[in-house]
């Protein structure tokens, strides 16, 4: 099969994905070999190739928003069958028996697995999947929908969840790139006033297509205080004046899995007043199914641009120097 694995970590603008031949994957026990159709692009991947997020094997293929089709069942596996259309996401695997697990908090697993860090993922023409781990997808979606879903509609939903956003309340978000665009459209579907901070022009205009009702510089104070905000951009400097923009009582969630610094914060000015600040840790599997079908209720509309396979290091440079607005896909098979 044809796929990118990540050769030497180094800036996007640098190449840092190789491209090559490799022998087809063979599924494993209660394993489901996927033949990719579609993959999307997600930060996440563009960390794990600058070396933000370390690789934890050489030559790993990073993707964890592929949409398939099962093509091949391991010995044991009962849950799909073979043709059926199933999206892979970032959680691939969790213990089941560690306390978090037992409380329901897979996503805070001691001894985690991960698709495209730990194993290799959609930047790939198949791909194997413990089938607990893969998802239905709706009918409302066709592939190139689906696949910003998997992780960047999936981890916004959370994010969302943990903003603690009240009914009709105001949200900031911090960055409006895939993930931001899709937690935005679940907000505003729920009543939210949208006010959106991010250094990008056209997605300043896409949040404003989208319904919100501000639209501003990422570091500028929103025009009115905030109940909720989430934090999508990859900048620790943002932490501050997000604070410092939330109401008495008011929640910011950090949704990335890499984060620059943050600079000294101020009790008085940043938290008091029961001003909270909280992270986003991956995501159970219950988010996923719980948003899917929400999605396909609302229904959300992702906004994408489309790559082959063989463009996905132009994909990722692109979404270095934020040239894409919404979500990038690869069109595989």
């Amino acid at each position: 099969m044809r796929a990118w694995s990540v050769g030497t970590p180094g800036p996007a603008a640098g190449h840092p994905l190789r491209w090559e031949e490799r022998p087809d994957p063979e599924p494993g026990p209660g394993e489901i070999l996927v033949a990719v159709r579609v993959c999307g692009v997600c930060r996440t991947d563009l960390h794990l190739a600058e070396g933000d997020l370390p690789p934890l094997r050489p030559g790993v293929v990073p993707g964890h928003e592929a949409v398939g089709e099962v093509v091949g069942l391991g010995p044991d596996c009962r849950r799909f069958r073979l043709g059926d259309r199933v999206g892979v996401a970032w959680l691939r695997g969790t213990c089941g028996r560690c306390r978090f697990c037992l409380r329901g908090r897979e996503n805070l697993c001691l001894s985690p697995e991960f698709t495209g860090w730990h194993h290799d993922g959609g930047y790939a023409e198949l791909l194997t999947v413990p089938e607990g781990y893969a998802y239905f997808l709706p009918a409302a979606f066709d592939d190139q929908a689906a696949a910003p879903l998997l992780c960047a509609g999936i981890i916004g939903y959370r994010a969302l969840e943990r903003a603690e956003l009240p009914v009709g309340g105001r949200l900031g978000i911090y960055g409006f790139g895939a993930s931001a665009h899709l937690a935005a459209q679940v907000a505003l579907y729920r009543g939210a006033e949208l006010y959106v901070m991010t250094r990008s022009e056209s997605a300043r205009r896409l949040a404003l297509e989208l319904g919100a009702v501000y639209a501003g510089e990422a570091d500028a104070p929103p025009p009115r205080p905030l109940d909720s905000a989430i934090l999508f951009a990859p900048a620790g400097t943002l932490v501050p004046p997000a604070l410092r923009a939330l109401d008495r009582g008011g929640t910011l969630a950090v949704a990335g899995i890499h984060l620059s610094d943050i600079p000294p914060l101020h009790y008085e000015t940043d938290l008091f007043q029961e001003r909270q600040l909280r992270s986003v840790t991956a995501n159970t599997r219950r988010d996923g199914e719980e948003f899917l079908a929400l999605a396909a209720d609302i229904p959300l509309r992702p906004a994408t641009t489309v790559y082959p396979l063989e463009a996905a290091d132009q994909a990722l440079a692109d979404l270095a120097a934020d040239r894409i607005t919404g979500a990038a896909v690869l069109q595989v098979g």
